[in-house]
């Protein structure tokens, strides 16, 4: 995938009909960034176990008019009762499939550059930001009002498919206003062949603000999945994360929280169960601004096979932010000799009357256990399905909503049969 290939994608972008004149520019900024600083390599600090040969090999296109979805769409697999759903084909909006509940306001990425008189976030803190900005190509912004609790949990389903070698870039903008209150769903599947999808989502907390967001990755073994997050926070504000991971061939996820408001907290947690040569990095950033905040962050990871896994993080607690309290947590169980985690959990203090922690653990399991099961009479694959079922609902009961915690545990229990 180099970037000559990039330069030609790009100059399809740019001459498309529909492509906006105000966002042009913007784009044509990032793409020659993009070019200066290259794509990571393993020379890079917070690239150092992550190989992106995958990509490198592979040319992909951009998506166009003939990626469109069937005539019939069956989302029946993916159903999740009680939710309203936008869904997203191969970076195409299906709106006449799409729903958002009352009190959500769905408005297109254009509207909302022309809504905030073109001063919207585009962050460089990645080249996948980068990528992302000159070739968003799906943008959309979700914006709840002042006072307003949605009661209704908003997901945005994204599906790959085919066998062509398409790349997407979608963007997302939540925007909360003061005192509301939504759990946010984005759900990446389908059976894709060969797919990139380089994600860019923007939250918004607004004072007093409620965010719930589930992140599931679910896609193709033929999958690529770039996740690039970036969170700020008002004064009072929460917002809690969850990612399960159990799909996708190499993902990364970029996470950067900005607790910019007094008193704001952040609850970032992620469940990776992952087999064959499966890799997954998480890559996450906590900024303490102001004073009085909370963070928490707890990930686990099952691995299989030959998989791998990354957890590099780093929370900052900058000068006056007095009566931080942060935590870091990592917790590993490998299945097979073969498997590798890599973990880094780092703490950055530069202010004093904090509470600060972090802690990481990798391991196989537990002999003990597995006798003490077996001596009640379960076979040795019941007793370690058992242990590490009760590994990873240490993390799934955090799930809220009951529908969706569903959802999830009988994914998990499809994962243990493989």
């Amino acid at each position: 995938m180099s970037l000559s290939h990039f330069q030609t994608e790009f100059d399809k972008m740019i001459n498309r009909e529909y492509s906006s004149p105000e966002v042009n520019p913007l784009r044509k900024d990032a793409f020659l960034k993009l070019l200066d600083i290259g794509f990571p390599t393993q020379k890079w600090e917070d690239w150092r176990f992550t190989n992106l040969s995958y990509l490198k090999n592979k040319s992909f296109r951009i998506s166009d008019s003939q990626d469109v979805p069937p005539s019939v769409l069956d989302v029946s697999p993916y159903e999740i009762d009680d939710i309203d759903t936008i869904i997203i084909y191969n970076g195409h909006y299906q709106e006449n499939l799409s729903s958002v509940p009352e009190g959500v306001q769905l408005i297109s990425g254009i509207e909302y550059f022309e809504k905030q008189n073109g001063k919207i976030e585009f962050k460089e803190h990645t080249p996948f930001d980068l990528l992302n900005t000159a070739f968003m190509d799906i943008s959309m912004c979700i914006i709840v009002e002042p006072n307003m609790i949605v009661e209704t949990p908003v997901r945005i389903l994204f599906i790959s498919d085919g066998e062509s070698s398409i790349m997407v870039n979608p963007r997302v903008y939540l925007d909360m206003k003061e005192s509301t209150k939504l759990t946010f769903i984005e759900h990446h599947v389908g059976d894709a062949f060969s797919f990139f999808q380089n994600e860019s989502i923007f939250l918004s907390l607004g004072p007093n603000s409620i965010v719930d967001h589930i992140r599931i990755q679910s896609n193709s073994s033929g999958t690529f999945n770039m996740a690039n997050l970036q969170v700020n926070q008002g004064t009072d504000s929460h917002y809690s994360f969850f990612q399960f991971a159990v799909g996708g061939q190499l993902g990364r996820t970029n996470i950067h929280c900005e607790l910019e408001g007094k008193g704001s907290e952040c609850d970032l947690n992620g469940l990776a169960l992952l087999t064959s040569a499966k890799h997954l990095d998480d890559n996450i950033r906590v900024n303490h601004i102001a004073p009085n905040c909370r963070s928490n962050q707890s990930f686990k990871s099952i691995l299989k096979d030959e998989s791998s896994g990354v957890f590099n993080s780093r929370t900052i607690v900058q000068e006056g932010a007095q009566k931080s309290d942060a935590k870091q947590s990592n917790k590993n169980l490998l299945l097979s000799k073969k498997a590798v985690m890599n973990s880094n959990p780092q703490l950055e203090i530069n202010s004093d009357d904090v509470k600060c922690a972090h802690a990481s653990a990798t391991g196989e399991l537990d002999e003990k256990a597995i006798f003490y099961l077996r001596s009640r009479g379960l076979d040795i694959e019941s007793s370690k399905k058992m242990i590490v079922r009760g590994f990873a609902l240490e993390l799934l009961e955090k799930i809220k909503d009951k529908n969706i915690l569903d959802y999830l545990m009988n994914s998990l229990q499809s994962w243990l049969k493989l």
